[in-house]
């Protein structure tokens, strides 16, 4: 019996629904379901009764989940006492992310994790994808906040936060604005404004021109504040990393697609060095994964 199953069976009672449960802990229907079956084997008994889609627990499945419950809570517990009490006095977690970033799930996450371990000092940094890839590569932080621009390498952990479409700010007044989204085409005339050093630039020109097919006419900034100055005043459309379209008057968030109307995604990740992990980032990667998906 394996400590996953049962984290899987208490999420499916939860839940109440194996794909919801398979959702929240990012894996398939299907693998979900096996560990189940694994662990009725384990155990000799059955407990969950399944009826069509629909499923209840057996009176050994009822008293599972109750136990099981109840034992999750106080290995976590031991857990984190056996590490604050095996580690340094002074704890510190270094977070970059992204200058263009603009969403309230790191800072909520931050909050919640200073509640829990006020014991750990925490401190952020930020910059573009390639800033973020080798302050991580080269120790310089804990764990980065970044969007997927590489394949997953099998160095670091590829903790997927959340999926999002491609999102714009622009002057209320543009025309534009008016619409539920718009198009790369729809764009072509206008200037695309990002937040970049002089340094990453090219870098960055090059993946929005050419990976995502974003902007032809680039404005680079060296701060989120300064761009969003720059589209207030009619320069351009600011290019913005979040997972939300809420955004601050005058200007109007609006998704936007390929010419053939075809969305745009993008993966945000929580990423850090498997030889370098600890249980501070993980339960970090965790409250923030759930800020994300909120």
């Amino acid at each position: 019996m394996l400590l996953r199953q049962l984290k899987y069976f208490i999420t499916i009672v939860d839940c109440n629904s194996f794909t919801e449960a398979a959702e929240r802990c990012f894996i398939s229907q299907s693998a979900i379901s096996q560990q189940i079956v694994a662990l009725e084997k384990d155990l000799g008994v059955k407990l969950i009764k399944r009826e069509n889609r629909k499923f209840t627990l057996t009176p050994a499945g009822e008293y599972f989940y109750q136990e099981a419950k109840a034992v999750l809570s106080k290995l976590e517990e031991v857990r984190r006492e056996t590490v604050r009490l095996g580690s340094d006095n002074e704890l510190h977690l270094k977070i970059g992310y992204l200058s263009s970033y603009d969403g309230g799930e790191l800072q909520g996450a931050i909050i919640e994790f200073a509640k829990i371990y006020p014991e750990v000092v925490v401190s952020v940094s930020k910059g573009t994808h390639e800033d973020l890839y080798y302050a991580l590569k080269n120790g310089e932080v804990s764990l980065v906040l970044n969007d997927q621009r590489r394949a997953f390498s099998d160095e670091y952990e590829n903790f997927v936060l959340n999926q999002s479409p491609a999102y714009i700010e622009i002057n209320s007044s543009n025309p534009l604005a008016t619409k539920q989204f718009v198009t790369t085409k729809e764009l072509e005339g206008l200037p695309c404004i990002l937040v970049a050093t002089k340094n990453r630039e090219s870098t960055e020109r090059d993946f929005y021109e050419n990976t995502l097919g974003i902007g032809k006419q680039f404005i680079f900034c060296e701060s989120l504040d300064e761009a969003r100055l720059m589209a207030m005043s009619g320069r351009g459309y600011l290019l913005v990393e979040s997972i939300k379209r809420e955004t601050a008057s005058p200007l109007v968030r609006l998704e936007v697609r390929r010419g053939d109307n075809q969305p745009i995604v993008r993966t945000y990740c929580a990423f850090w060095q498997k030889t370098r992990t600890g249980y501070y980032i993980e339960e970090f990667a965790d409250i923030l994964r759930k800020k994300f998906t909120e």
